[in-house]
């Protein structure tokens, strides 16, 4: 994702669209203008940070073109900022998730409140603010370096070099996902597990097991556990980053 790339979406590129555009461009931000057409949509929200969809209370987007931004929002975990009348924006609401509305703007939009709120929300991205976070629980630190590097362009990723380690950072912070590896000294996967299970706090917490035995009998074993998922350590980075990224759609 481009930490500093916008698009604005529009039934047409009116004087107030050309004008939000040129606000933004004059404050730094790569923006441009996108007509509500899907092939258009999709060639330009590859590498954007940020939508911004622009109602005309004369030109509403068509629900197929709604559908489609919503689907392809959610695989890349995207934001929008909404702008129209009041009855505008609740049609769109009906169909977009309020958790992919970052904020909302009634026309007259105040451009000066408008870039401020965009660069805000720059500012997060940039900062990794909107990432999924990822604890991974290993003892073996070159194995752990590895994970950190393979994960860091994409997610928060957070590491313990222990079973208690882990339960411990876990009493003060919370994670979207926690890669556990199954065969650790002193507190093993599964009692770590168990742990996470027993408490209010964070039996709710996915986690997907780490291993390094592929037969049928140790496999059988963890899956057994029934924890969201499970890895071989012998996993490749492009396969790994694949299944997490269809973990996270699937687990909206």
């Amino acid at each position: 994702m481009s930490d500093d790339r916008m698009i604005v979406i529009g039934e047409k590129a009116s004087f107030i669209v050309r004008v939000l555009i040129s606000k933004a461009q004059d404050a730094g931000i790569k923006c441009e203008y996108v007509p509500c057409v899907i092939d258009e949509i999709d060639k330009k929200l590859e590498g954007a940070a940020l939508v911004t969809l622009y109602m005309d209370e004369d030109s509403l987007p068509h629900e197929d073109i709604i559908h489609f931004l919503k689907d392809k929002m959610d695989e890349k975990n995207m934001q929008m900022i909404l702008i129209g009348e009041q009855r505008d924006i609740q049609r769109i609401g009906n169909h977009i998730p309020k958790e992919m509305i970052y904020t909302i703007f009634t026309r007259p939009v105040d451009n000066a409140e408008y870039i401020s709120t965009v660069k805000d929300y720059i500012k997060k991205v940039s900062m990794g603010e909107f990432r999924k976070s990822i604890l991974v629980v290993d003892d073996d630190p070159n194995y752990l370096a590895i994970v950190r590097e393979w994960l860091k362009e994409d997610y928060k990723v957070f590491m313990a070099n222990s079973g208690l380690q882990a339960i411990k950072w876990l009493g003060k912070n919370s994670v979207d996902l926690i890669l556990l590896d199954h065969e650790m000294p002193v507190t093993s996967g599964p009692q770590v597990l168990e742990m996470l299970r027993s408490d209010e706090e964070t039996k709710g917490i996915p986690v997907m097991f780490l291993t390094g035995k592929s037969d049928k009998e140790s496999v059988m074993a963890v899956v057994a556990l029934k924890p969201e998922g499970y890895f071989l350590k012998t996993i490749h980075k492009e396969e790994l980053l694949e299944k997490l990224k269809e973990f996270f759609i699937l687990h909206k």
